[in-house]
């Protein structure tokens, strides 16, 4: 007897439709991972920034109360990515004491036709001095609006805590290279009205000053 055509479709109905409802959930289940994801970059972020975890900088309250005789020698690294930005590091390189407070300074100019907003993204080499390498002041610690042709120069103030000479994974590394990436600010109200900063001194994290100049 031959094979009847419609039982062998009723008999596949109900396995089509269990496919369909694995693959729904599957795909609910795979937006739901990837929106989780992207919902934990901003508490990761700030884990980093708190423990210097993965090479991130900390950011500091306070200088420590004592200096150590050890030195650093401290390198520069500037990138930009997807910005008419040109950035640069007024000083190659840093010789400091640990516990000791440094300045650096970097400049960045807007070689685009209209205003643009940027933030710099920051991390340390290696990974394990991000613990210790900590900022009071930093023009990464918020967005930057830089207007059409102007160059703005900021400070950084940095210190590397003295407890980098005891960890074990630290204490024998004598170069520490703090890196920073500008790149488009994803909010960033760039060529509208009023993204246009104000000429001369524009006020900067923790009080600090960038210097403006046309």
């Amino acid at each position: 007897m031959s094979p009847n055509p419609t039982s062998e479709s009723e008999a596949a109905a109900p396995q089509a439709r269990r496919n369909a409802r694995v693959a729904i959930i599957c795909g609910v289940v795979f937006a739901s991972m990837v929106g989780a994801a992207y919902a934990s970059v901003p508490p990761y972020k700030a884990f980093c920034q708190l423990t210097g975890y993965d090479g991130v900088v900390r950011r500091a309250q306070a200088a420590p109360d004592h200096v150590l005789a050890k030195t650093l020698l401290i390198r520069f690294d500037v990138n930009v990515r997807d910005l008419p930005w040109t950035f640069t590091a007024e000083q190659a390189t840093q010789t400091l004491r640990i516990g000791e407070t440094g300045l650096a300074f970097f400049k960045v100019t807007n070689n685009g036709a209209k205003a643009i907003t940027g933030r710099a993204i920051y991390n340390v080499v290696p990974e394990a001095a991000g613990a210790y390498f900590q900022k009071l002041e930093c023009f990464c610690f918020s967005d930057q609006t830089i207007a059409a042709g102007q160059t703005m120069e900021f400070p950084v103030v940095y210190f590397v805590d003295p407890a980098y000479a005891a960890d074990f994974e630290t204490k024998g590394k004598g170069e520490v290279t703090l890196s920073y990436t500008f790149f488009p600010a994803a909010d960033a109200p760039a060529g509208k009205p009023g993204a246009e900063p104000s000429r001369g001194k524009t006020a900067s994290a923790l009080g600090g000053t960038a210097r403006a100049r046309l």
